[in-house]
């Protein structure tokens, strides 16, 4: 059962109150997980005991995912805005410039906390914000297919296809390689999740102007991408390369634009070394 922290953030109108659920586990230099659009924090289930093992985890559910209700009227979902809830976030949970590691939009939230100084080190999965403009509407496109589909489906239809492999691929291939191995109570966790992401269409939106161009110097950076992403093309992985020229960049084997559940063990290991 996940917690929630609450607390202040400023907007234009004056402070609002932010609530964000999260679970925590592990004993360690704390380490912020961050999910991709449409997601819930159980998306890092399958690395959270290798984690956890070394580390001081938390996994979030992002604003208007997962259980975190959706931010007050006053704030939105750009990544300024976002980037300063986690912050406070941070704050109100006593950590102390954790470790981060994002997945997708969680990896460009990452590559900005990193750029504003805010975390130790910077883990980024297939992260947003290195797409050439037919490359985010491609991505962009899939994720609104991949929404309507869950929403579309009837609950008993959903249930239905998480029983077979062929099922769950049928669900799930879009963000796993290997879609066979997340378990049927899981494809239908974030089935659910993604059809109920009240921030989803915001987010979206706000994507639509993001692009990372910012070189994050002075803390250690990897960027790692899956080999098999169908959503975020990994040549975009060279492009981040190049905007940030320090940053380690590592290939995911076999792996899709969720890469915990493809290969936990390797995607556990490139966080902890990112983090030492």
């Amino acid at each position: 059962m996940a917690s929630t922290a609450s607390f202040s953030v400023e907007s234009p109108q004056g402070p609002r109150t932010v609530s964000v659920a999260y679970e925590r586990t592990g004993t360690g230099e704390p380490l912020l997980l961050l999910h991709g659009i449409g997601h819930h924090h159980q998306a890092w289930d399958p690395v959270l005991s290798a984690l956890s093992a070394e580390r001081d985890v938390l996994a979030v559910d992002l604003p208007g995912f997962g259980e975190s209700p959706e931010l007050p009227e006053g704030l939105s979902y750009d990544l300024p805005t976002v980037v300063a809830v986690l912050d406070a976030f941070c704050v109100e949970t006593g950590l102390a410039r954790p470790h981060v590691a994002g997945n997708s939009l969680g990896g460009l939230l990452a590559l900005e906390l990193g750029r504003q100084k805010l975390v130790r080190s910077v883990t980024a999965l297939s992260p947003g914000g290195f797409w050439t403009g037919s490359e985010r509407l491609l991505a962009f496109g899939t994720l609104r297919a991949m929404r309507r589909a869950a929403r579309s489906m009837p609950v008993g239809l959903i249930e239905r296809l998480s029983r077979s492999t062929a099922g769950r691929t049928a669900l799930t291939s879009s963000i796993y390689a290997r879609p066979g191995r997340r378990s049927p109570e899981a494809v239908v966790a974030e089935t659910f999740a993604l059809r109920q992401a009240a921030g989803f269409d915001q987010t979206l939106a706000a994507g639509r102007s993001a692009a990372f161009t910012h070189d994050v110097p002075g803390l250690p950076v990897t960027v790692a991408w899956g080999s098999r992403d169908r959503i975020l093309l990994r040549r975009q992985g060279v492009r981040a390369k190049h905007t940030i020229p320090d940053a380690r960049l590592v290939r995911l084997p076999g792996c899709g634009h969720v890469p915990m559940n493809d290969d936990p063990a390797m995607v556990a290991r490139v966080i902890l070394d990112t983090s030492r």
